[in-house]
């Protein structure tokens, strides 16, 4: 947890048991987006492991508590992190996972950090892994100005426009329009 950051991608989860198919979703996406399938069962084992220390015996009766759950890329390792909402009880890391790649930390905001380091392989370390190049968003896309030979037409009267949005608006029984 000490190299910089290369990659991260986080999923608020409800802390409940359900938690634990949701962060191996999670898991499975994400390293396949990362292009690091090989570590995927080892990460699979260390995200539940981890989920179900915070979880623990939750009953769908008992009232819920957010965490977030998350896979930071960086250095020779991926880390496995889970911030819980509670500062009590107390965050304890599995034995199966227990050791110096692992630990729960108290942030300054009152919530508990629990994770884990699993190694990535040998010869790679985070800065040779081929992050996913993501396209432009649909938001990104409608905020962009109109091509240039839309800008520049000059031929595009009042009255075409209009006809345009009044066939935009009109509902779906109101028939055929004249034109």
């Amino acid at each position: 947890m000490r190299d910089q950051t290369v990659q991260v991608d986080d999923l608020k989860l409800v802390a409940l048991p359900s938690a634990v198919n949701c962060a191996d979703l999670f898991v499975r996406f994400t390293l396949t987006e990362w292009r690091v399938e090989s570590i995927v069962p080892e990460v699979r084992r260390t995200a539940e492991a981890l989920v179900k220390a915070v979880v623990g015996d939750a009953k769908p009766t008992s009232t819920p508590t957010m965490l977030l759950f998350r896979l930071r890329l960086s250095g020779n390792a991926l880390a496995v992190e889970i911030e819980d909402d509670r500062s009590v009880p107390e965050l304890n890391v599995p034995r199966s996972l227990a050791g110096p790649n692992s630990g729960v930390q108290l942030l300054s905001t009152g919530k508990q950090l629990l994770w884990c380091e699993v190694p990535l392989p040998k010869g790679m370390d985070a800065t040779v892994v081929p992050l996913p190049r993501r396209g432009t968003t649909r938001a990104a896309a409608a905020a962009a100005p109109p091509p240039a030979e839309i800008a520049a037409a000059d031929d595009l009267s009042p009255d075409v426009m209009e006809r345009i949005l009044k066939g935009l608006r009109r509902g779906e029984g109101d028939g055929p329009m004249r034109i």
